[in-house]
């Protein structure tokens, strides 16, 4: 076997036991998401912005059946026709509905036995360098997963009740802190931006810390509310075109927004926000969800605020300071330092099946003062998404490369955003357009 990444030595001690627990919980959530679905659910209706359920959940076997079966190991491919059905780059997403897809107890015993081999190769060895595709496997799922959960959101489908919470995930969040308004101030200066070599596994956008130079700059505390949002729609926000670039002024009028995409007025006073299947008074507390890029930065002209960069974001979220007040380039994993989420510090994992209010997390707070930069919800940037210098394509060659300069950045994670997945430097990218997903945002001064 030849490896064309640099795997660090933590990889080589990741165990076949970590590894075998790790790969079945994730296998156990991706079912318990889709387990209560009718057949017809499964397929549900074609749009651009979700992909059929059945097909989805056989390519996630797929994913790593090729990594890890094929390409570490060479074995001979679980199913003949895998690649003609799961290939998603090979595939055209409009098509995939009209696949002949195999039955959900085929896609079922498909994904069993891809399953069931992987883990019969880690019981006899432990993993060493091909860690790294075990783990390539896994963050995959783990981000299918996360889109189950949005894409149940998009078809009104019942909020998922069956998920079997490992015992090895952290606490649900803590209870609400005290309000955080206003700013924190972020003294600026050199800055390393991205990955440092001592993480064990990153994805490549993420590769690899360089220095940047940011001047000072405030960035809000806690993300924008619900109630904060409404101010703007019950201002007009979408009706007056001064909020509004050229691109999202093109968006609006292509679609005739006239508020966030679940919402809907109940009455002159009181909106309602659309929770999976069902609706619920629009909690004032709660960050605003479903919003796109354009939405966002249409609230921050109103505001006279704006979006902070990726480059910001980071700054605020990891910065550590010395005894003397002094930035110091060392970085923090995670806003509250290096220890991984766990108690009251980060919503996520969907122990809470929906966001907490944006006072809440406490403990989660970064060293300048900004709450829930991790969990909640992603949140947007000003940044396109983009390569970082030197950039070096990963084995999976389809995961960032392809989308460079179509897509904005995306920083922190949501509530359904699993705990091992995610860190300060972790970078999400959608098109400006998108409002189906769990993200909101935060915002800087002027």
């Amino acid at each position: 076997m030849v490896f064309t990444v640099t795997i660090q030595d933590k990889d080589r001690m990741i165990s076949s036991k970590h590894l075998i627990e790790d790969l079945t919980e994730a296998r156990n959530r991706t079912l318990a998401l889709v387990r209560d679905l009718s057949d017809e659910q499964l397929m549900g209706p074609q749009l651009d912005i979700i992909n059929p359920l059945l097909w989805e959940i056989g390519h996630v076997a797929w994913f790593h059946e090729k990594w890890i079966l094929r390409h570490v190991w060479n074995q001979e491919p679980v199913r003949q026709d895998a690649d003609h059905l799961y290939d998603s780059m090979a595939i055209a997403h409009d098509v995939r509905w009209d696949l002949l897809l195999p039955s959900r107890e085929e896609t079922l015993s498909y994904m069993q036995e891809v399953l069931d081999r992987i883990i019969e190769r880690l019981d006899s060895r432990e993993p060493g360098q091909e860690a790294y595709f075990y783990q390539l496997g896994l963050f995959h799922e783990d981000m299918h997963d996360e889109a189950f959960t949005y894409t149940r959101q998009t078809l009104a489908y019942p909020a998922p009740s069956n998920l079997d919470q490992s015992a090895r995930e952290p606490s649900p969040p803590g209870a609400v802190g005290r309000a955080l308004p206003g700013d924190a101030e972020v003294p600026g200066g050199r800055y390393l931006l991205g990955a440092t070599q001592d993480i064990p596994f990153v994805f490549d956008n993420e590769k690899w810390a360089h220095p940047v130079q940011l001047m000072p700059f405030q960035i809000a505390c806690r993300a924008v509310s619900n109630a904060e949002y409404a101010a703007f729609v019950e201002d007009g926000g979408y009706r007056s075109r001064e909020w509004w670039g050229e691109e999202g002024a093109k968006w609006l009028q292509e679609v005739q927004a006239e508020h966030p995409v679940y919402w809907k007025r109940e009455s002159p006073n009181r909106w309602m926000r659309r929770n999976f299947q069902e609706f619920l008074p629009l909690e004032d507390d709660l960050p605003v969800i479903h919003v796109n890029c354009f939405e966002a930065e249409s609230y921050c002209r109103w505001a006279g605020r704006r979006l902070p960069t990726e480059a910001e974001w980071e700054m605020a979220a990891s910065t550590n300071f010395d005894s003397n007040g002094t930035p110091e380039e060392r970085k923090r994993r995670f806003p509250w330092g290096d220890e991984p989420p766990g108690g009251g510090q980060a919503n996520l994992n969907g122990q809470t099946m929906g966001c907490v209010s944006v006072d809440a997390m406490a403990e989660g707070d970064s060293a300048v003062g900004c709450r829930q930069m991790i969990g909640n919800v992603w949140e947007w940037t000003s940044s396109c998404f983009l390569p970082f210098p030197g950039f070096v394509v990963d084995p999976y060659k389809d995961y960032s490369e392809p989308w460079f300069g179509t897509r904005r950045v995306l920083r922190g994670g949501c509530w359904a955003t699993r705990s091992r997945l995610i860190r300060n430097t972790w970078r999400n990218y959608y098109t400006p357009e998108r409002r189906d997903v769990w993200a909101g945002f935060r915002t800087c001064a002027l």
